[in-house]
C-alpha cells in the first residue's frame, strides 16, 4: 500500500513542468521526506538546489519543526472510573468500581449489577488495549522524530566541512553521525513493527462506548496515529540505509581525495 510520501516523491521524480519542482519538493517534505540528498536524488538537482527552492516555498530545512508529521501523542495518565490501563491493577480497580456502584444504588436489583459488571469490563478492557496501543504508538513517534533528526544531523555534520577549520574533528563529528543515524534508523524500524503488531479496535457497542468515554476525558482518537504509521518499516529502514551508506561511501572517497591534496610533500 502506498503511503502519501510515496506518492509525492514519485511526482517528484517526474517533474518537468517550469516552476513545479519547489512545489513538489515542499510536498515531499510535508509528507516526511526530509532527506535532503534523497530529494535532491529525486528530482535529480544538487543539494543546494533543493535547499533553495524549500526556503522558496517558506519551509527552513533546518528547522525540523516544519516537518508535516503529526504531533506527538499525548501520554497524560489515564483515568477513566478508576481504571488506568495498568495491567497489574486491573482487577482490584474493578472490585472498587463496582464497590462504588452499589454503594451509589443500594437499591439495584441482580439484573442491574449484572450489566453494570459488564459495562465495567468492556470499560476496563478497553482503556487497557488503549493504554498499550498508545504506548506503543507514542514510542514509535518519538524513535520516528528522532530517526529524522539523526538523518538530517548527518547533513548538517557533512556540510560544515566545507567551512570547518578543525578538519579531522569536524569530520570525525561526521562519522559519528552516520552511526548515530544508522542506530536511530534501526530503532525507529523496531519501534514501528511492535506497533503495528498491536491492532486497535473495538468489537462492540459497549467497547465503543468505552473508548468515546476516554476521548471524552481529553485523551487522544489513536486513528490518525495509527493511519500514519509506516506499513513497511523493514523496507522503509532498508531504503533508508541504503541511501545512507551510499552516500557515505562517496563521501568518504571525497573526504580522502581531500586528505592526500592536504597532506605534506614526502
Amino acid at each position: 500500500m502506498s503511503t502519501r510520501r510515496d506518492d509525492v516523491m514519485a511526482a517528484l521524480r517526474d517533474w518537468s513542468k517550469p516552476g513545479r519542482r519547489a512545489d513538489l519538493l515542499a510536498d515531499a517534505w510535508q509528507a516526511g521526506e526530509t532527506n535532503v540528498s534523497a530529494l535532491a536524488e529525486a528530482a535529480r538537482v544538487s543539494r543546494p538546489t533543493v535547499y533553495a527552492d524549500l526556503r522558496a516555498r517558506g519551509i527552513d530545512p533546518d528547522d525540523r519543526r516544519t516537518k508535516g508529521k503529526s504531533m506527538i501523542l499525548d501520554i497524560a495518565p489515564l483515568d477513566i472510573e478508576g481504571f488506568t490501563g495498568i495491567a497489574d491493577d486491573l482487577d482490584a480497580q474493578f472490585d472498587a468500581a463496582l464497590l462504588r456502584w452499589r454503594k451509589e444504588h443500594p437499591d439495584a436489583v441482580l439484573e442491574e449489577g449484572q450489566t453494570e459488571g459488564m459495562r465495567l469490563v468492556g470499560l476496563m478492557d478497553t482503556t487497557y488495549r488503549y493504554a498499550n496501543v498508545r504506548h506503543l504508538l507514542v514510542h514509535e513517534q518519538v524513535a520516528r522524530a528522532e530517526r529524522d533528526r539523526l538523518l538530517h544531523q548527518v547533513e548538517l555534520r557533512w556540510e560544515a566541512l566545507s567551512t570547518a577549520s578543525a578538519w579531522l574533528a569536524a569530520h570525525h563529528a561526521y562519522i559519528l553521525a552516520v552511526d548515530e543515524a544508522r542506530i536511530a534508523v534501526e530503532m525507529w524500524r523496531e519501534r514501528a513493527e511492535a506497533a503495528l503488531r498491536q491492532p486497535w479496535y473495538c468489537s462492540s457497542p459497549r467497547e465503543e462506548d468505552a473508548y468515546e468515554q476516554i476521548q471524552q476525558a481529553g485523551h487522544p482518537a489513536l486513528e490518525s496515529a495509527l493511519a500514519d504509521l509506516d506499513r513497511a518499516p523493514a523496507e522503509t529502514a532498508e531504503h533508508l540505509l541504503a541511501s545512507l551508506d551510499q552516500a557515505h561511501e562517496r563521501r568518504l572517497e571525497l573526504a580522502s581525495q581531500t586528505l592526500r591534496v592536504a597532506q605534506p610533500a614526502q
